[in-house]
């Protein structure tokens, strides 16, 4: 399965109930925000169970580029830092098409006296910047560009002090500018106004930046980091809650049976919600030591709910996927914001359920979701990964579906076809 390479075009499988065992990949967030806090710690840190998608490859390349030792060797990583901040080349990195090493790349330069242009292809030139842009800039630093890729970076007079953020707009932006406040004088200060939306994956940076010795208190809307140093140190990156949503939602879509190995140590992952909101929808779901088995009995109807998904909104397709199996109306609410994500993940998401008869019902806050009988369909996954992946699992009730630019998994599990079985 490892050698396995997805083709342009993926006609998936179909058949009755499943009983799978599923190695899911690392976390690509909690991956892509070690590399970043490693490179800045002084000395070798050492990494493990990271993810090869294409996220982490774009920023292990960066990080390369930027003068950090990367080393891969059996399954680990090793990242000798710190970054030369006093550095006066100018520097090229490209972050192909991954919005969170796009973000992070453009905080870490922040932190470099030479100039770094951060690039991206496709649909990240187009994505939203201008709110890590502005707070740079407000703590002293020079910004070129804007307010799409490519963006050039320098340090300029860059100082710690307070910034304000919006909280609507990405919690990406406040997790860059935290990780390199431990280098900023005086520390830095975020306030956080507006609706604050994937609150968890903030708490997770600031989780992995305590690891690695900074001090970081959240309170409510203020966060603090002060000025110090991180320490190199290992870690041990726990599964993707995000890919295990896909074995657990197939079982629940097919019946029988998924276990996923080691899903039960995840912890710093909001998307771990995934199993409690289908033991709401009719399945059950156990841990069996540090694997978690999802079943549902094939003669047991699914349940539709109604789920706010504002803090887990990676799991949108997902659980739409498995709405359009279950019985009644289910409501997904929260997530308007997803629209700025690799697709408008509400109206791509939308069109490429109807494609199946589903009834779907969009609006700015999230989706309705109408269960019944599935149709075939060829699937345009929107140039989004989590698109392919959820929507290729009606695929197994549906007889004939094909989804187009399966490559396009490789972002975040290059392996998810062959993996799960889904591959004809």
């Amino acid at each position: 399965m490892n050698g396995w390479r997805a083709s342009q075009s993926v006609v998936v499988r179909s058949g009755g109930p499943i009983d799978i065992d599923v190695v899911v990949p690392g976390s690509k967030s909690i991956a892509n925000r070690t590399l970043v806090i490693a490179a800045l710690s002084p000395g070798r840190s050492s990494l493990s169970n990271v993810p090869d998608g294409d996220d982490v490859a774009a920023m292990k390349g960066a990080l390369r580029s930027l003068g950090i030792l990367v080393e891969e060797s059996a399954g680990s990583i090793h990242v000798t830092g710190p970054l030369d901040i006093n550095g006066t080349e100018n520097l090229e990195l490209d972050a192909r098409l991954a919005g969170t090493t796009s973000r992070f790349l453009i905080a870490l330069s922040a932190l470099r006296h030479g100039r770094t242009t951060i690039s991206g292809e496709g649909r990240l030139r187009e994505r939203p910047f201008a709110e890590l842009v502005e707070a740079i800039r407000h703590l002293g630093a020079n910004v070129e560009g804007g307010p799409g890729l490519p963006i050039s970076v320098s340090r300029g007079d860059l100082r710690g002090g307070t910034v304000s953020m919006n909280g609507s707009v990405s919690s990406q932006f406040v997790s860059a500018l935290m990780m390199i406040g431990p280098f900023l004088s005086g520390g830095l200060r975020i306030e956080l106004t507006g609706e604050v939306v994937s609150a968890s994956y903030i708490e997770m940076t600031g989780s992995l930046m305590t690891h690695f010795g900074a001090r970081v208190a959240i309170d409510g809307r203020v966060i603090d980091v002060a000025e110090g140093e991180y320490r190199a140190t290992n870690l041990d990156i726990e599964p993707d809650a995000s890919s295990a949503s896909y074995p657990a939602a197939f079982a629940a879509i097919a019946g029988g049976s998924a276990r996923i190995s080691q899903g039960a140590t995840v912890r710093l992952q909001s998307d771990r919600v995934v199993f409690a909101i289908l033991r709401r929808m009719g399945c059950s779901v156990e841990d069996v030591g540090d694997d978690i088995v999802v079943r549902r009995d094939p003669s047991s109807a699914l349940i539709a709910v109604d789920v706010d998904l504002r803090d887990s909104s990676d799991l949108v397709p997902t659980i739409a996927a498995v709405a359009a199996t279950a019985r009644g109306t289910t409501r997904i609410r929260g997530v308007g914001f997803i629209r700025q994500k690799e697709s408008d993940r509400i109206a791509d998401l939308a069109k490429e359920l109807r494609r199946f008869g589903v009834e779907v019902r969009e609006d700015a806050d999230g989706l309705d979701i109408v269960g019944g009988p599935l149709t075939s369909a060829s699937v345009d996954p929107h140039h989004d990964h989590r698109l392919a992946m959820a929507l290729s699992l009606l695929g197994w009730n549906a007889e004939g579906t094909v989804i187009s630019d399966s490559r396009v998994v490789a972002k975040s599990w290059p392996s998810y076809f062959a993996d799960m079985g889904l591959s004809q």
